[in-house]
């Protein structure tokens, strides 16, 4: 049972602002969702009780109505089960180490001094050791756009209750990628401060010389206002910075891109994620940015360093009582890779800083000539049974292009790119030198609004376009493209050259059929409605025209085409491609294929 209504910060507060809701009523809203929708994606392990967080609700509206200053007065959120929460159970994703957490996490207390409520706790890789997010004796979270997928991880639950829609935001950690990958796979955005801005005490460690909270969020915009509260000195934490982000720089203005080398590039085998990646550089070339080939090699060399080398040590020292004592109880995978860290020497280890300092002089010398570097989040996206079958080579793949971030002591970004031609979501990452973080937010913030427009998994649009995707207003008209303007297709210039964005890729009702049109340069389908019940699902993909160009747009229609109105799966109404009647006389019937590219596909 999803929210009726958006919980990204600019509606929730004007909700608020207006008495349209309550926290009070979000905290039911939130809790009974969360209910809902556990029993088939296990995004939460541990809920604050009911009565403890209506208790917290009426609290701050009490405070709100006597004018306190509360910049996140109701916002709830997430944090993944590795944070302590005070008089809550930490388990780390491991029930055997489980704990009552005797004070609460310094970067839940500062966001609670400015009004969030923390509903609970969420699933995770266990110990925080993996990108997958299916090493969980609590079940593998899926992904939301298709359960046969993963989510991503460490951080799986607290992405995936983003994109759900059941908090504003959630608190994850990030040390090889965890707070990007599973962000890149749920379409949304993941915030990867500079390492030691946001203080770590009260954190079950991975690696805690690199280790670092991330921020997920529905907007970048969001995720920066998070940041700006949660940030803040930590004397209990050692590696604590007091430093303050640098200011925005490049924001409106020239800014230097790099881009890995086409050979440096590696999808796996992924052709759909190569593509979408080579739109994604379309689209920051259109925002202005110069995009600036570079030696990747050095950045690859490093990522390889975090798990090729000793620093898996690292993880052992953070829990090795327990893993001495109890580590039979462990996920088989997470005790093969801790355990691992025997094999390492001190002299293994020297050696690596060694070889990492090296690195770092060579992989700075690329900042001379760039402001910020662009990646894939993840090189591909891998089918839960995939990573069964080979979880820790499959694992690996998914740091290509995040493991070495940390190491150089980067910020990074990771935000939607829109979608893959199999309806999955596609993200990439803008990295840059330590403290650049509100650049990359604003730099972040723009691509997304150019790239996509839903937000997470949700019915709703990012704040700014369309309130309802059948909406026509001056943003755009909202059009169900079936044949040879989908994208990737030859006629779909005839929409990214008037400004059109995609939205989402969907389906109609099962009340159509879809033929193959004779004599059409180039080929095109026909969609026409059904009759006496015979209809099937149709694959759509839905772009906004801006209204300006929508007349031109239709003019180049030709017959048999024509735009009307066609039903979604969902139930919405929106304008889009039909067919007349008469074309489809000796028309193939290519309906079982369930969509025009996988038509074309297997037609070869």
């Amino acid at each position: 049972m999803p929210l009726p209504y958006s919980l990204d910060l600019s509606r929730l507060s004007a909700a608020y602002a207006s008495g349209e809701l309550t926290p009070t009523r979000v905290v039911v809203d939130a809790l009974a969702a969360i209910e809902a929708s556990n029993g088939t994606n296990p995004a939460w392990i541990h809920v604050v009780p009911r009565e403890a967080l209506l208790w917290r609700a009426a609290e701050l509206e009490r405070r709100h109505a006597r004018g306190e200053s509360l910049p996140l007065y109701g916002v709830p959120f997430a944090a993944k089960d590795n944070i302590d929460l005070a008089g809550q159970p930490t388990s780390a994703g491991c029930p055997a180490f489980s704990y009552v957490a005797p004070q609460t996490a310094h970067s839940i207390q500062r966001l609670e001094q400015a009004g969030a409520i923390v509903l609970g706790k969420t699933n995770m890789d266990q110990f925080a050791t993996g990108l997958v997010g299916t090493r969980s004796p609590y079940g593998a979270c899926t992904n939301p756009f298709d359960p046969r997928y993963i989510a991503g991880g460490s951080s799986a639950g607290s992405a995936v209750a983003v994109a759900l829609g059941h908090v504003s935001f959630a608190l994850g950690t990030d040390t090889a990628g965890s707070g990007r990958v599973p962000a890149g796979y749920c379409n949304i955005v993941g915030l990867k401060p500079t390492r030691g801005l946001i203080g770590m005490s009260g954190v079950v460690p991975a690696y805690r010389s690199l280790d670092c909270l991330s921020i997920f969020a529905l907007t970048a915009e969001d995720a920066l206002e998070v940041f700006s509260l949660a940030a803040g000195y930590d004397a209990a934490d050692p590696y604590s910075r007091s430093d303050k982000p640098a200011p925005v720089s490049h924001a409106a203005a020239h800014i230097r891109c790099g881009v890995p080398r086409a050979a440096d590039l590696d999808f796996c085998g992924d052709a759909l994620a190569r593509r979408a990646f080579g739109h994604a550089l379309d689209t920051l070339a259109s925002l202005g940015a110069e995009l600036i080939e570079i030696d990747y090699a050095p950045f690859a060399e490093t990522a390889g360093l975090l798990y090729d080398g000793p620093w898996v040590a690292e993880r052992l020292a953070a829990i090795k009582p327990f893993f001495d004592s109890s580590s039979h109880l462990m996920h088989p995978v997470t005790r093969e890779i801790i355990g691992a860290a025997s094999r390492f020497t001190a002299v293994d280890v020297f050696e690596a800083q060694h070889r990492l300092a090296a690195l770092k002089r060579t992989c700075s010398a690329a900042w001379q000539h760039i402001d910020m570097l662009v990646v894939p989040t993840a090189p591909t996206i891998y089918r839960l049974e995939e990573v069964e079958a080979e979880p820790v080579a499959l694992n690996s793949n998914l740091g290509r292009y995040t493991n070495f971030v940390n190491l150089l002591d980067l910020s990074a970004i990771a935000v939607p790119a829109g979608f893959r031609e199999d309806r999955l979501p596609f993200g990439i990452t803008l990295i840059a030198p330590a403290l650049q973080d509100l650049t990359l937010a604003q730099w972040g913030s723009r691509f997304h609004h150019a790239a996509v427009s839903k937000l997470g998994a949700t019915r709703f649009l990012l704040p700014g376009a369309d309130d309802a995707l059948n909406a026509m207003d001056d943003s755009g008209v909202t059009l169900a493209v079936v044949g040879a303007h989908l994208s990737g297709m030859p006629l779909n210039y005839q929409l990214t050259s008037r400004g059109a964005r995609l939205l989402e890729a969907c389906s109609t009702a099962p009340q159509y059929r879809l033929y193959a049109l004779g004599d059409t340069a180039p080929p095109k389908p026909g969609l026409a409605r059904a009759h006496n019940g015979s209809g099937a699902t149709i694959e759509v993909e839905l772009w906004s025209v801006p209204v300006k160009n929508f007349g031109a747009f239709v003019a180049e229609v030709p017959s048999p085409l024509a735009i009307g109105t066609v039903m979604l799966a969902d139930g919405r109404q929106v304008k889009g491609f039909v067919c007349e009647s008469y074309a489809l006389n000796g028309a193939r019937d290519i309906s079982s294929y369930g969509g025009w590219r996988k038509f074309v596909a297997q037609a070869g």
